[in-house]
């Protein structure tokens, strides 16, 4: 509002909304979807810009959001939202990355049907690094003659069509791509253990879990891991009942290896565990496949 526009966050978690009212910013206490958007219209409220940043894959009711967006959104207004790309997902192997929190997995083919369905057009998009891979769509009204298509959402749908995110077949492979990796992780920290060499995690995040519990990995494999926040520490992985500890057990226990589970942000964990080459120390990333760095 320092600029004389009004903004309103809406956000189902109390603690959540409390943090950014704290930073005053108004926030509606409710999940979104069509009865919160016909209640904001109620209250004077329509949209010049809808904004929602890894959002979209959240959403348990995809159609009552979307129709939410619509209605909210005003004439000539814009809706702009990030997701993790589907075709980074399956081409660089990041089935780590499926888990509770995701209820959905876009390709640009699958959200321009799902806004097609509520009268809105996807006339722009662009592909961001984080989270092993993103897309920040722009959306607008189907009758919205202000916003012509640009090139580059022509261009990715011509992508990704050639590699065959339009067909249902292409998609019956993965499984397969995903067994290998884990037969490959399994191998790599059994004939670790077989050479006597010790294994220790970097990281507690949830595509770690997902991973870990997957192929099976627990202590027997993995001695424990470490994390740098400190409500991890002292608590243990789901599923695999592996230990968190604080990043210098590694120093003082210098195990062989490092996993790195947030294998998103690998450059930074490397820079900051470097001390582990002082004892011959090397890092292993999981995904897309097993690779060991010195």
């Amino acid at each position: 509002m320092t600029r004389g526009i009004p903004v309103l966050g809406v956000e189902p978690a109390a603690n959540v909304a409390e943090a950014a009212k704290k930073k005053e910013i108004d926030t509606k206490i409710a999940f979104f979807g069509e009865k919160t958007a016909l209640d904001l219209i109620a209250e004077g409220w329509k949209a010049d810009l809808i904004i929602g940043n890894n959002v979209l894959a959240h959403v348990p009711d995809l159609n009552d959001f979307v129709k939410g967006l619509k209605l909210l959104l005003k004439p000539t207004g814009l809706i702009t939202m990030e997701f993790p790309h589907l075709v980074q997902l399956m081409q660089l192997n990041q089935f780590d990355t499926i888990y509770h929190e995701h209820f959905s997995y876009f390709s640009f083919l699958a959200v321009e049907q799902v806004f097609a369905r509520h009268g809105m057009k996807l006339f722009d998009v662009e592909e961001l690094s984080t989270h092993g891979g993103s897309l920040r769509i722009y959306a607008c009204h189907n009758d919205d003659t202000s916003k012509s298509v640009q090139v580059r959402a022509e261009e990715l749908k011509s992508r990704e069509n050639a590699v065959g995110f339009g067909q249902l077949n292409h998609y019956l492979s993965f499984g397969l791509q995903v067994e290998a990796t884990k037969r490959k992780l399994l191998s790599f920290l059994i004939t670790a253990k077989q050479e006597g060499k010790r294994v220790v995690g970097y990281g507690a995040p949830a595509k770690g879990n997902t991973l870990l519990n997957y192929c099976g990995v627990r202590t027997d494999l993995l001695d424990y891991t470490v994390d740098r926040s400190p409500h991890k520490q002292g608590h243990f992985l789901p599923g695999v009942h592996i230990p968190i500890y604080e990043p210098d057990r590694v120093r003082d226990t210098r195990p062989d290896y490092l996993l790195i589970l947030p294998w998103n942000i690998r450059q930074e964990v490397m820079q900051q565990m470097s001390y582990i080459r002082e004892w011959g120390g090397r890092f292993v990333v999981p995904i897309p496949e097993v690779q060991v760095y010195s």
